[in-house]
């Protein structure tokens, strides 16, 4: 199992919320500069996908600072969107930003754990979440408990990050994962173990079709999986039956 802190004997879990904890404070700002502002295209792309199921209740599972779901009140103008995270230090920082932008009173920002939901059965139209899954101490649990707090006929969407195919671009990715990103990332976070985690928590996670199969098998139908930008992410998309 990947983990943050391999030095240190806590599970999965805990190392996770104390790796966004640490990192907080800066997390908002690193994901524009090493992403070059992509996510933020990755986020509306993802989003956009929804738009005919037109949600009203979502779940924001690992939500962080609330990226997602700001994205999709703008878009989808539910009338209400809860998100969950283990970090109480992104927590923090997500309340502020929606006092700031005026979304606190339709995005609600809770303390949760993603792989044991504190919800009813059947509550959400659409369960969202991005970059989260990987985190995941235990996926197919993970995906299980989504599953199961989403209304029959209901939407899940994933996006995840992924290993680009073509030659040259998966050369120039994986250099600048292992050397550039880690290298700004320990110098603006000031945690050297989150930004080495990232790259290898890719490495080791299950993709496209390997990724669908735990999907279908954690009880979602009608799956798809959509790569964004040379397969460096992509979009799984699938549906609880009716």
């Amino acid at each position: 199992m990947v983990v943050p802190y391999k030095e240190k004997e806590t599970g999965k879990r805990e190392q996770i919320a104390e790796m966004f904890d640490n990192i907080s404070p800066k997390y908002d700002l690193l994901n524009r500069l090493l992403s070059g502002g992509i996510d933020v295209w990755w986020r509306k792309k993802a989003i956009s996908m929804l738009r005919s199921a037109q949600p009203k209740v979502i779940l924001d599972i690992a939500t962080g600072t609330g990226d997602l779901a700001v994205e999709a009140v703008k878009q989808l103008k539910p009338e209400k969107v809860i998100g969950v995270d283990i970090s109480e230090g992104m927590l923090a920082i997500g309340r502020e930003k929606m006092k700031k932008i005026g979304m606190e009173k339709v995005i609600e920002l809770r303390s949760g754990d993603s792989e044991k939901l504190l919800f009813d059965n059947n509550t959400f139209d659409a369960v969202i979440v991005s970059f989260g899954v990987r985190n995941f101490e235990n996926l197919e649990k993970g995906l299980t408990d989504m599953h199961r707090v989403t209304k029959p006929g209901g939407t899940c969407l994933i996006v995840e990050f992924s290993k680009p195919k073509t030659p040259i671009i998966k050369q120039l990715y994986w250099l600048y994962n292992s050397t550039i990103l880690p290298l700004v990332g320990k110098i603006i976070s000031k945690d050297k173990a989150a930004y080495s985690y990232l790259p290898e928590s890719v490495k080791a996670f299950p993709e496209g079709n390997d990724f669908l199969r735990v999907f279908e098998k954690a009880g979602f139908s009608e799956t798809k999986s959509v790569p964004l930008t040379f397969g460096i992410c992509t979009v799984y998309i699938g549906k609880k039956k009716a």
